[in-house]
């Protein structure tokens, strides 16, 4: 028998787990159809654990410039591994928050791939394979966004890497490309130079940060020269050269 729930919401992003508590609190029998973890990219993948990145990156800078504030701090050093751990372990925690929201406000999770068939009716693909129906009045899609391949730099995880190898690296790189400088490249543009790593950036279009207001993108390109990363902008990449030992 499919299980039966007033609303349905596939994916447990920022969009979809604030809707399911928001219904449940309504009245509604809310289920949530969710194929990894709990609170989906952003606070996996994205937002949470970059800034948890960025937060470790932004210490180091204060120690290693302490003199600045009066301060003394001498060999200063860091442990990458603990930096790229404490990063998975403040998502983790996350996670764990909207476990604990979803049986708070009586929410059931439903673990798998969700596909709708038809009106109302969802089927749930399960990691071992196993399929499940899951029937309800409403239907809320929170698939949320998907990274994009560009067709000249197909990711291998080996010299051409996403975010996800990005941001569980098991030792820093000593030379990176970041190609785009979207919010997303310049996080991790700021964040490998800072601990050590020489950075290069590529941005097809005239400056960086291209979406944000042009004082923003000057402040920002100032900003990154005075720290070493070097901007290329007008510039795209066209060919890259693979070969190379692994990623770690």
């Amino acid at each position: 028998m499919a299980l039966q729930f007033d609303l349905v919401v596939v994916g447990s992003g920022p969009g979809g787990y604030v809707a399911a508590i928001r219904a449940s609190q309504l009245g509604l029998k809310v289920g949530v159809i969710e194929r990894e973890s709990l609170g989906g990219i952003c606070l996996n993948w994205g937002c949470i654990p970059t800034k948890a990145l960025l937060k470790s990156a932004q210490v180091f800078e204060y120690l290693n410039h302490a003199a600045d504030y009066g301060l003394k701090a001498e060999g200063v050093s860091y442990d990458f591994g603990a930096v790229i751990g404490r990063s998975r372990g403040v998502a983790d925690g996350m996670s764990k928050g909207i476990n604990f929201l979803f049986k708070k406000n009586k929410i059931e999770t439903v673990m798998g791939t969700g596909k709708v068939l038809a009106p109302g009716k969802v089927e749930v693909t399960k990691a071992d394979g196993s399929k499940e129906t899951v029937e309800a009045k409403s239907i809320i899609l929170a698939t949320g966004a998907r990274s994009r391949e560009l067709p000249t730099m197909p990711v291998d995880n080996v010299k051409i890497i996403g975010y996800r190898k990005a941001m569980t690296m098991e030792q820093l790189p000593k030379r990176l490309v970041v190609v785009g400088s979207g919010a997303i490249g310049v996080e991790f543009a700021y964040f490998y130079r800072t601990m050590g790593s020489e950075v290069t950036v590529v941005e097809f279009l005239p400056r960086i940060v291209p979406v944000e207001d042009e004082e923003i993108s000057r402040q920002m390109e100032k900003s990154f020269r005075k720290i070493g990363v070097n901007v290329l902008t007008n510039a795209e990449v066209t060919k890259v050269d693979t070969p190379a030992k692994a990623a770690k």
